[in-house]
């Protein structure tokens, strides 16, 4: 028996294993590329407005017109040679220098400073302006690769003399260490690297256009959906599609590689589903979760669903596909990522020619949905009422959604109200408490969603005097009193806040150790008075 069962055990280990390490690299890829969505949004607006096809058309802005002529003298310009052989001046804009150098430079920044904090940020700058200006091509990609991989040269580097340095002349070893490391970087950026990738980013931008000259870029379904579900669409998402779809967007202003994960059609389509041929919990928790998905743009409410009844993934492929189809029938796209998911962002970010196909595509993509997963749920509602009520199911769906997740969600929370919690070991239980942070992976979401509620509880009891902020766990430092993380996170967050006192919670959004530490603080207020 043992024979037959170890290599199934070791199997099953290994797909955990790689499942892990796919969830770590899209964090990682999304802690460089979440923080600077706005960014991302400001240039799919400027893109959106005023490029030769954009609402509102502007030749300075949009740097297509010719400054020679134009009535602007101000702006900047770059010599470009016209179909005729002369060279006019044309304006820079805003469009060209955000994707070419904000855009990059942000990504690197962020990769850099999660590596090794803010010297890592600003050598991950300098050699992206060397991995920018070596390339012909929008270097996303390459921002984040060389952004983390320098500053974790530069970590290593700082480690060979650390602590053996004369005192007095720790500043002048960092400043020109770090000047001179980056310096040769970013040539060896220039040489060597921006060639690679380019020549990367150039195959992956002629393997999109394979799939949709031959109508397969639907298939794309068949690997985004399960990975949604998995919590491996960081990966695909951040990693791939985004630098592919900004890619896209320089050379004809929109991209449908945008709209591959975020269209919340088949989301919808799956909790409506529960709503009319659900049981118990599921079908009366389904309504409020399609807002939140829908509206919020919040996909991973609709997970628990897929994952206690595994079939539906069959009907959120299906529809999935059918948005990627439309979208490339109608020839449409967006301008920017959505980000959230929300009907609210996609709308946002539509290409000013592509609302109709757009719109298609999420209605499209909700009806096959709808269809097949009702089919689903029929077929199985004999079975699932002879089960009884569905309660203990979908808590453990959620659970195992945050166990793929690898951190608590105040959008699940809600959906599966107070699981309660558990607190840690402070380091210095009798240490006053000024400030609070609530810290996630990417610091914002879940751990704003804690903050802004222990924020009012603290009001309500008339501490006003503490702080309550939410941070990445890669931002923490001792400067906190208390941190609050998912239980998950603990350990990394003793690690960089090894003084402050801290307390692990299973959700962000209703843990009954909040109304626990406001007793406890107004304890102290009162003890503090007397």
């Amino acid at each position: 028996m043992s024979a037959t069962t170890a290599p199934a055990a070791g199997t099953a280990t290994r797909g955990k294993a790689i499942q892990v390490k796919l969830q770590k690299f899209g964090a990682f890829a999304s802690s460089m590329i979440m923080p600077n969505l706005p960014a991302f949004l400001a240039w799919g607006f400027i893109t959106s407005l005023f490029i030769a096809v954009g609402w509102w058309p502007n030749e300075i802005l949009g740097g297509y017109g010719n400054a020679d002529t134009g009535s602007w003298q101000g702006a900047a310009t770059q010599l470009v040679e016209a179909e005729d052989g002369t060279t006019f001046r044309q304006y820079l804009g805003l469009v060209g220098p955000m994707i070419t150098y904000l855009l990059p430079l942000l990504i690197a920044n962020a990769g850099g400073r999660v590596v090794y904090g803010e010297r890592g940020a600003v050598v991950g700058s300098i050699v992206a302006v060397g991995m920018i200006t070596g390339s012909t091509i929008p270097m996303f990609l390459g921002a984040m690769i060389v952004g983390p991989l320098s500053a974790w040269v530069m970590k290593k580097i700082d480690a060979l003399w650390e602590g053996k340095i004369k005192a007095g002349f720790e500043m002048l070893v960092s400043m020109f260490s770090a000047g001179i490391a980056a310096a040769a970087m970013a040539v060896l950026a220039f040489f060597g690297f921006a060639p690679i990738i380019t020549n990367v980013s150039t195959w992956l931008g002629e393997q999109v256009g394979w799939l949709a000259d031959r109508g397969l870029l639907p298939v794309m379904s068949i690997i985004v959906e399960p990975a949604k579900v998995l919590f491996l669409n960081n990966a695909i998402g951040n990693g791939a599609l985004v630098p592919l779809g900004a890619q896209q967007v320089v050379e004809s202003g929109k991209s449908l590689l945008f709209l591959v994960e975020a269209n919340p059609g088949p989301g919808l389509g799956i909790l409506l589903a529960y709503t009319f041929f659900g049981i118990g919990a599921a079908r009366s928790s389904a309504p409020g979760a399609a807002l939140i998905q829908f509206f919020g743009g919040i996909h991973e409410v609709y997970f628990p669903f897929v994952l206690m009844k595994p079939a539906l993934i069959i009907a959120a492929i299906a529809g999935g596909a059918t948005g990627v189809a439309t979208n490339a029938a109608f020839g449409s796209g967006l301008t920017a990522p959505a980000a959230p998911g929300s009907i609210i962002a996609v709308f946002a970010n539509t290409s000013r020619d592509s609302y109709l196909g757009v719109t298609a595509s999420v209605l499209f993509s909700f009806a096959v949905t709808f269809v097949i997963a009702a089919v689903i749920l029929r077929a199985s509602r004999a079975r699932d009422l002879a089960k009884g009520d569905d309660a203990d199911r979908l808590a453990a769906a959620i659970a195992q959604t945050e166990a793929n997740k690898g951190k608590s969600s105040s959008a699940l929370g809600a959906l599966a109200g107070s699981t309660g919690a558990t607190s840690a070991t402070a380091a210095d239980p009798a240490r006053t408490v000024h400030s609070i942070v609530f810290a996630c992976d990417a610091g914002m979401g879940s751990s704003a969603m804690g903050a802004s509620i222990l924020r009012d509880k603290l009001k309500k009891a008339g501490r006003t005097d503490i702080t309550v902020v939410n941070r990445a766990v890669a931002k923490l430092d001792d400067s906190a009193d208390l941190v609050i993380t998912h239980r998950e996170l603990t350990d990394r967050a003793r690690g960089h806040a090894p003084t402050a006192r801290h307390v692990s919670v299973e959700n962000f959004l209703s843990s009954p150790v909040y109304d626990d530490i406001v007793r406890e603080l107004a304890v102290d207020s009162e003890g503090a008075k007397a």
